[in-house]
């Protein structure tokens, strides 16, 4: 996944995250330690898990993202080093205390294979007793909310038309989005395709157990509750 001019206005597209929320989450479990931060995108989360204890390393597949992320480390200070990788090819990689791979990233690889194989570099890049965070889509955010389209936004400096049909595979779906952004008095069009899988609650919790994982807590919605029929986001905590 290539994401261009999209790193540029990611940080905007993001503002209604509530990322401190993910660190406490993280933090309930595990205080400090070496941290693995996954499609870090532009290092927003990274930063956080920083300026808290953790000694991070963030990594990300899009060189546009690891440009504006390094920058982003530099003016706050951190010494946080920065890896190009895909999240499902980690050789290499060990001694850490903590995974992280957050907001829906891991909704976009394209094959249950690669999310199989992400579990297993994940659970050999881990300590022992360390700690795995990650969170998807559900399938009825998928299957139902995200056919709901076009959705607009009308920002003072981003705008975006976005529009979302179903993928090839079940419970995948295809992101064509027509972005305006304000270059000076003028707006400059772009589009991105963006392209996402998730799967049922029962198959990831199975896929973590193969992968030799024993699953601590599965949650949604950025609450402490189970996911019922109706929830958008679902978290899973597993560890080593």
């Amino acid at each position: 996944m290539k994401y261009g001019k999209f790193a540029s206005v990611y940080d905007e597209l993001m503002a209604d995250i509530p990322y401190e929320s993910y660190v406490e989450w993280v933090g309930g479990h595990v205080r400090s330690g070496k941290l693995l931060d996954l499609a870090c995108g532009t290092g927003t989360l990274s930063q956080l898990f920083s300026e808290v204890g953790f000694d991070v390393t963030a990594s990300d597949l899009s060189e546009d993202m690891l440009t504006v992320a390094n920058q982003r480390f530099q003016e706050a200070g951190l010494d946080i080093p920065v890896l190009q990788l895909s999240m499902d090819n980690l050789e290499g990689l060990e001694g850490f205390d903590a995974v992280t791979i957050a907001i829906d990233s891991l909704n976009y690889l394209e094959t249950e294979e690669q999310v199989r194989e992400t579990f297993r570099q994940i659970y050999a890049a881990l300590n022992e007793g360390g700690h795995f965070f990650f969170d998807v889509h559900s399938v009825f955010k998928v299957d139902v909310i995200y056919m709901d389209s076009p959705f607009v936004m009308d920002g003072e400096d981003v705008a975006y038309i976005w529009h979302t049909e179903p993928g090839d595979h079940p419970h995948s779906v295809v992101h064509d989005i027509t972005f305006f952004m304000r270059q000076g008095e003028r707006f400059e069009r772009f589009e991105e395709t963006h392209e996402q899988r998730t799967y049922p609650v029962e198959t990831y919790v199975q896929w973590l157990k193969d992968a030799g994982f024993t699953v601590g807590s599965v949650t949604a919605d950025f609450t402490a509750e189970e996911p019922g029929p109706e929830s958008e986001r679902i978290f899973f905590h597993a560890v080593k």
